[in-house]
C-alpha cells in the first residue's frame, strides 16, 4: 500500500484553607485523578463531530475507524504528546490533536517518499487538512523514522495506521523490529504505541493483499521488548474473509483490522 514511501526508512531500520486537611487532600487527589485520566470516549467523539474544520468525509470515517475509542484504548490523556507515525494525509493527526486538546502536542510524521507519492497527493492532502482545522498543537515532522528529531522518552502515545504490513512484508522481521525499536526509544516509560493493520490469515498471500497475520506483529513487538495487548474486535469489519486485496471494492474501507497496544515497560 505504501511500500515506496517506506523504502528509505525501512532500509535504515534494518541496520480551601478552612477545610480539614484530610478532606482537602482527598479533594485534590480526586481532582488530579480526573485531570490525569484517560480521555472520555463520548466527550471526545462529540468534539470530533463538532469540529468545524473537519470535512463531512473525515467525520464519516469515524464510524469505522472509531478514533475516540482507539485513542482511549491506547490510554491517551488530555495534554499528552502524540506521534502519528507515517501520518500520510493527517486524518489521525487531526483526530489526536482534538482528543489531546490545546495543551497537548501532535507530531505528524512523514518520510520524504510519502510526500512524493502520486505526484505529491499526501503532501496536498495533509497541507489542506491541517490548514482547514487550524490546530496549533500539530507540528509536521517530515523526517525519516530512523531520525525523528524528537527527544527520547518524550512521547506519551504513538500510533501508526495501516503501515506496518508494508515494512514487514517488504523488508522482513529485522526491519519491522527496527521500526518498533525506533519508536520505543521516543516513548516515555509506560507510554504506548498503537499499531493498526489489516488482518491477514497465517497462510494467506498477505504481501499481495496488503495484510499481515496479527501473530507476526505480536512476535515482532515482543522481540522489541514491548508489553503487548491485542484487540481484534474494536475495528472488526463485516464480510471480510481476509482473502481479498484491501483495495478490492468489496472490502475497501471495511476490512477486519486489529490493533495492538504496545507499552514500553516502566
Amino acid at each position: 500500500m505504501k511500500t515506496t514511501l517506506l523504502k528509505l526508512s525501512a532500509l535504515g531500520l534494518a541496520t480551601t484553607a478552612l477545610a480539614p486537611l484530610p478532606l482537602l487532600a482527598k479533594h485534590h487527589e480526586a481532582a488530579e485523578t480526573e485531570t490525569m485520566g484517560t480521555i472520555d470516549v463520548a466527550a471526545t467523539q462529540a468534539a470530533l463531530t463538532a469540529a468545524q474544520g473537519r470535512s463531512d468525509e473525515d467525520k464519516t470515517r469515524d464510524a469505522s475507524r472509531k478514533p475516540a475509542e482507539v485513542l482511549a484504548f491506547l490510554g491517551l490523556k488530555k495534554g499528552d504528546v502524540v506521534l502519528d507515525l507515517i501520518a500520510s494525509g493527517g486524518w489521525y493527526s487531526v483526530a489526536a490533536a482534538i482528543a489531546t486538546g490545546p495543551e497537548g502536542k501532535v507530531y505528524a510524521q512523514n518520510p520524504a517518499e510519502a510526500l512524493k507519492i502520486r505526484d505529491g497527493a499526501y503532501e496536498t492532502e495533509i497541507a489542506a487538512r491541517l490548514a482547514a482545522n487550524g490546530l496549533p498543537q500539530i507540528e509536521r515532522l517530515n523526517r525519516e523514522i530512523t531520525d525523528l528529531g524528537v527527544a527520547n522518552d518524550s512521547i506519551d502515545v504513538a500510533i501508526t495506521a495501516l503501515n506496518f504490513h508494508d515494512v514487514y512484508n517488504s523488508y522482513g522481521a529485522v526491519a519491522a523490529t527496527g521500526m518498533l525499536l525506533a519508536v520505543k526509544a521516543k516513548l516515555k516509560p509506560g507510554g504506548s504505541f498503537g499499531l493498526i493493520d489489516h488482518v491477514g490469515d497465517p497462510d494467506g498471500d498477505n504481501k499481495a493483499h496488503h495484510r499481515i497475520d496479527p501473530a507476526l506483529a505480536v512476535a515482532v513487538a515482543e522481540a522489541a521488548g514491548f508489553i503487548v495487548e491485542r484487540d481484534e474486535n474494536l475495528l472488526a469489519g463485516d464480510g471480510d474473509d481476509h482473502g481479498k486485496n484491501v483495495f478490492d471494492p468489496a472490502v475497501r474501507g471495511k476490512t477486519d483490522r486489529f490493533i495492538l497496544k504496545l507499552t514500553k515497560p516502566e
